[in-house]
């Protein structure tokens, strides 16, 4: 098993008991801040659920369930997990865990994909001269 993986976040979608939004805190959040994770045992949804929180101390969500009983163990067994913001999803957000207690490590950026998706327009200008084309719309 590695010792540094990425997991998601959950549950970003629901307000906090005390009225702060989960999305706003994940807006907020540059990768690699630092996160706080927490066992959640009163959880009626689920018992072994673990909570995520900002350096700011914001709840931020959950992990997700089908990871949140394997980290939940380690951190009952006192194993020093440590977490930063990896980065920010639709409905939620991927944090960066490391397993030994050492900081974790943000993964290379996705490579971009060399060719244009398909039907997109291809605006090439030049900055350093400040030329853009103009947008020709397609023949119909």
């Amino acid at each position: 098993m590695p010792q540094e993986l990425s997991l998601v976040v959950v549950g970003a979608l629901h307000p906090n008991a005390d009225g702060s939004n989960r999305l706003f805190e994940i807006r907020m959040l540059n990768p690699g801040d630092a996160i706080r994770l927490e066992l959640d045992p009163t959880n009626k949804a689920d018992p072994s659920a673990v909570s995520v929180h900002s350096a700011r101390g914001y709840q931020i969500g959950y992990l997700s369930a089908d990871r949140c009983g394997w980290v939940g163990g380690k951190i009952r067994q006192g194993q020093d997990i440590r977490a930063i913001f990896q980065q920010a999803t639709r409905d939620g957000a991927v944090i960066r865990v490391h397993l030994d207690g050492q900081e974790p490590t943000l993964p290379p950026p996705p490579i971009e994909p060399v060719a244009p998706k398909l039907g997109a327009p291809i605006y090439e200008g030049d900055p350093d001269s400040g030329f853009w084309p103009d947008y020709i719309p397609p023949d119909e």
